[in-house]
């Protein structure tokens, strides 16, 4: 007689067959981060019950199993804090459909959504300044095909603020090459925006496009590798930290950034936030869901900070026009406190 898979094994296969991809829409990316997650849970539990996976039942899954797993990705494999969170979101969001649809299983479910999420260290935004991008691109050699690909892909990767998956899925099909020149994005959660591009940016992607000899108008991806596949995210990171690592040779302010894909977005984001650009135009070019997610970029600029330090009365330091402006009805509130 055939074995019937157990409670674990269906909510498994329903969960990620069903629940993730029809139900709740999620892309492919969120899909296989939950996968990850799960299979490393499923990994650690039986090597401790020193038993195989497919053994494995909902009731081999407490809380306190649980909770140790999360100090094992932290002390063993030297997980973050903030990567911690990422497996126990996954976590929580298998249980919660669990508890939805085995109903006798919602006291062993509640046990585990009540583990909280560990507060995680701030790191301060990392970002490139407009001489530092400058001598980044320096160090690429355009008189080969690579580096003529890896100068279009760090420019327009600064030209969009695009995230690198959102720029390794652009397509020939995506790009507006003809005035008004602009680039289709598909960000998280399947949202859809349109971003402007530079002339010079429009030109590269052009040539690139034409280095490859594909058609301008088909769905290929536009960043390859030698092998003709899309390049991969990984690829990005190896590309940029090479360049930044040459860079760093005659531009001593890079040797003590943490920089990654993600930096040039930050990038991005105080070089618009210092030309003027309002936030909520700058939240809508880099496709944030809240525009609470873009403040964070107007505390981050040193130069503004420093305008900002020179603009408020010194303590400690006789001043010569102390005397506060005084509001009249003619001036905005706003227009009074700036001038303090």
């Amino acid at each position: 007689m055939k074995k019937q898979p157990n409670l674990l094994a269906q909510s498994i296969r329903n969960f990620f067959s069903e629940h993730l991809p029809q139900l709740r829409g999620l892309s492919t990316y969120t899909i296989h981060s939950y996968r990850d997650s799960l299979s490393l849970l499923l990994r650690f539990v039986a090597t401790e019950r020193r038993r195989s996976v497919v053994t494995l039942d909902i009731h081999d899954l407490p809380s306190d199993q649980i909770i140790k797993f999360l100090q094992h990705l932290e002390d063993f494999r030297k997980n973050s804090a903030s990567t911690r969170n990422v497996r126990l979101a996954a976590i929580h969001a298998f249980f919660r459909f669990v508890a939805e649809k085995i109903p006798s299983q919602i006291e062993h479910c509640q046990r585990i959504l009540a583990i909280p999420f560990k507060q995680a260290r701030t790191r301060p935004i990392e970002y490139l300044e407009y001489e530092e991008i400058q001598s980044v691109l320096s160090t690429i050699d355009r008189s080969k095909n690579d580096g003529r690909r890896d100068y279009a892909l760090i420019v327009t990767m600064f030209n969009t603020g695009a995230r690198v998956q959102e720029l390794l899925n652009i397509r020939c099909s995506d790009l507006q090459l003809l005035k008004p020149l602009h680039v289709r994005l598909f960000g998280k959660g399947k949202k859809e925006r349109i971003c402007p591009l530079w002339p010079e940016i429009a030109e590269l992607l052009q040539e690139l496009i034409e280095d490859q000899g594909v058609d301008i108008y088909s769905h290929e991806r536009i960043f390859l590798n030698h092998r003709r596949q899309p390049l991969t995210r990984y690829g990005v990171r190896y590309l940029l930290a090479k360049y930044c690592n040459l860079a760093r040779k005659t531009t001593p302010s890079l040797k003590n950034k943490r920089l990654h894909p993600h930096s040039m977005r930050h990038s991005t984001a105080v070089h618009l936030l210092k030309a003027g650009v309002d936030m909520i135009t700058i939240s809508h070019w880099l496709g944030h869901a809240s525009v609470e997610t873009t403040n964070r970029y107007a505390t981050v600029d040193l130069e503004m900070k420093r305008k900002a330090i020179n603009s408020v009365k010194r303590v400690g330091v006789k001043n010569k026009t102390s005397a506060i402006a005084p509001w009249n009805k003619n001036n905005s509130i706003l227009n009074w406190l700036e001038s303090l």
